[in-house]
């Protein structure tokens, strides 16, 4: 059989009804409101804009726990359709081609009253065709994504309308099996949503502990002069010189990271008799210059395997040979609120900042006896090691999530 997907529960056969999105769906005329048109907290009419379709936004939209602004006083739009529960929300526009179409359904308005806003599409199943729940994943599939990829228009900007409706399809099953579909994808959205909850958590509890621990630390005081020597990143390197090569730290890996992750590396080349200053086990690594104050001094500490790896030329890198500072302690020092704070006058500049270095080496810090570090270090790495546990758990359930939506609809 043709029209079949394929992945299916069992007990569930013959062929799905292969309908046209602009048959299947009605659509209804929506506002232009700005964000400036829109505040949260107040209890007037909700208005779905476009930017949290991208961002923000699960594909089921439940009003008991989803946050949607409001309409400013003096802006109610003269003309409306409020959304009903099934009803769909596509975004009409993106810079990316897999995000023209993206879509969410709202599955649980909550009684509230909602409409549909600046670039938006905004359907509903009149036939009755489809359960509440199922066509914000329907939508969502591979099936349907690589059709909109082949119709959107434009050249920087994508974007599609209600007429390219009529040259897309997608497939309908029975409703007893809609339902199997759209519970086993939305317990599956529900765990991604806790997941994140827990990351959050975790993110919380281990910044509270790690500032919590240096606001009464105790210890002799020192500069990074006192302990180490700094080095620069990369420096007289072009364009072409990226891409191959040898490995290098990225500004955002020193930037996102407590620990430098080895999976994040890009290459540059290095002729043999180069002389660049390479990275090595236990450096501690800051970003130097950035568009914010707040960026400027972030810093990583590497532990990975000793190799020719060199440095971001936004980065600078402090290598210790004095052996009164443990990597490990530094990597969550050097995160403490009360360490960024000190940082924050050592940056300067106005378009862009700079991080006076020769001040930062300067910069006086109690540092605590070897075996306090090492209980500081070790608390905080199992809170990271556990975070780093539970982000991956949800990459998996994403991934999950992604091969279910291409296999599963037609």
């Amino acid at each position: 059989m043709g029209n079949v997907p394929h992945l299916r529960f069992p007990k569930f056969s013959g062929e799905w009804e292969i309908c046209k999105v602009s048959e299947l769906l009605d659509f209804y005329s929506t506002n232009s409101l700005s964000w400036e048109q829109l505040e949260y907290g107040e209890k007037a009419m909700m208005n779905l804009h476009y930017g949290l379709i991208h961002v923000g936004l699960p594909t089921m939209v439940d009003l008991r726990r989803d946050k949607l602004p409001n309409v400013k006083e003096g802006n109610m739009p003269k003309n409306f359709e409020l959304c009903k529960e099934g009803d769909v929300a596509f975004a009409d526009a993106s810079e990316d081609t897999n995000e023209v179409a993206k879509v969410i359904e709202l599955f649980n308005l909550d009684n509230k009253d909602i409409v549909c806003g600046l670039h938006t599409i905004h359907g509903r199943d009149n036939k009755n065709k489809t359960i509440v729940g199922f066509k914000g994943y329907a939508f969502s599939s591979s099936a349907f994504h690589n059709q909109i990829r082949r119709i959107a228009q434009g050249t920087k900007i994508y974007s599609i309308s209600t007429k390219n409706f009529s040259e897309c399809y997608v497939g309908i099953p029975s409703k007893a099996e809609q339902t199997k579909i759209a519970t086993l994808l939305r317990l599956i959205d529900e765990r991604i949503a806790t997941q994140n909850k827990i990351i959050e958590k975790l993110q919380s509890l281990i910044k509270g502990l790690n500032d919590n621990i240096h606001k009464g630390i105790k210890g002799e005081t020192v500069c990074f002069s006192d302990l180490g020597e700094a080095y620069s990143g990369l420096s007289g390197k072009g364009g072409d010189d990226f891409g191959y090569g040898e490995p290098f730290i990225t500004y955002m890996n020193v930037y996102q990271n407590t620990y430098i992750s080895e999976k994040d590396y890009e290459l540059v080349q290095i002729a043999p008799n180069e002389k660049q200053n390479s990275v090595q086990y236990g450096d501690a690594l800051f970003t130097l210059s950035s568009e914010t104050p707040e960026e400027v001094g972030i810093g990583a500490v590497y532990l990975g395997n000793t190799q020719k790896l060199y440095l971001n030329s936004f980065c600078f890198g402090i290598h210790f040979y004095d052996e009164r500072v443990l990597p490990q302690y530094l990597a969550h020092f050097i995160s403490s609120s009360s360490f960024r704070r000190a940082i924050y006058p050592l940056a300067q500049g106005s378009t862009r900042f700079n991080l006076q270095k020769n001040d930062f080496m300067k910069m006086k810090f109690l540092l605590p006896s070897l075996e306090k570090q090492g209980h500081i270090a070790n608390t905080l790495d199992a809170l990271h090691c556990r975070l780093a546990n539970e982000k991956s758990l949800t990459e998996q359930y994403i991934l999950l999530k992604k091969y279910l939506l291409s296999l599963m609809f037609i």
